[in-house]
């Protein structure tokens, strides 16, 4: 081995040495400090653990159990009842306020906003819907659809064109032909006939087997003649 290797060598080891020895001192003038983060970081963990365990899971079971009869009633169509609960039984609001942090919770301000809307309350509907966020993407899409329609009932046609956008992009192909449909109807209605056709052609071209695209030509026939 050269000389000049040798003294390389040497002098990279020194290095690491130096490293080392000043990690240890590091370590030795804030051993106390390092102690106290480390248990601050397992007391973080265990915290955390524990209430996840403990207390958020039995929360969500209990949720899960109290949601029932809300749900009932809101298959049945009983939707004030479903909203508001029959005395005994939680309805979607009570969820909301007692359960709010758990999946149940959350889930609940969907339900209540389409039973508002179902009750014709449609800025409360969208108060509550705006609200809900999901990752799911057909339950977002109908929940964005949804507020578009609260905003067409309330003659708001503007907002209304704009929810059902959110809507469409959701990409889906049950939500999305039906959203651009609604919203083909709500352009054609405010006079926007070639946008609307924009829907409408795309419903035919890239839904084919959607319920939409069932009946489309008509709808493009109709904004045809209005524009001849």
């Amino acid at each position: 081995m050269s000389k000049k290797k040798q003294k390389k060598q040497e002098g990279t080891l020194e290095n690491v040495e130096m490293a080392l020895s000043r990690t240890e001192q590091f370590i030795e003038e804030n051993q106390k400090n390092l102690t106290i983060i480390v248990l601050a970081i397992v007391i973080l963990i265990g915290g955390f653990w524990a209430y996840k365990r403990l207390y958020q899971l039995p929360l969500e079971q209990r949720a899960q159990r109290d949601v029932f009869q809300a749900q009932y009633y809101f298959e049945q169509d009983s939707f004030n009842l479903a909203l508001h609960g029959d005395g005994i039984n939680f309805g979607f609001l009570d969820m909301i306020d007692e359960y709010g942090s758990t999946k149940v919770g959350k889930l609940s301000h969907y339900y209540a906003g389409i039973c508002y809307l179902r009750l014709g309350l449609f800025e409360d509907a969208i108060e509550q819907l705006q609200k809900f966020s999901v990752k799911d993407p057909r339950l977002d899409a109908v929940s964005k659809g949804a507020i578009g329609d609260c905003f067409s009932e309330l003659d708001n046609f503007d907002e209304a064109i704009s929810w059902y956008s959110k809507a469409i992009l959701v990409n889906d192909e049950t939500t999305t032909p039906f959203y651009l449909m609604k919203q083909g109807i709500l352009l054609e209605k405010t006079g926007q006939l070639e946008k609307a056709l924009i829907n409408y052609q795309t419903i035919k071209d890239k839904y084919k087997t959607s319920t939409e695209a069932r009946q489309i030509d008509k709808y493009i026939t109709r904004v045809l003649i209005k524009e001849s």
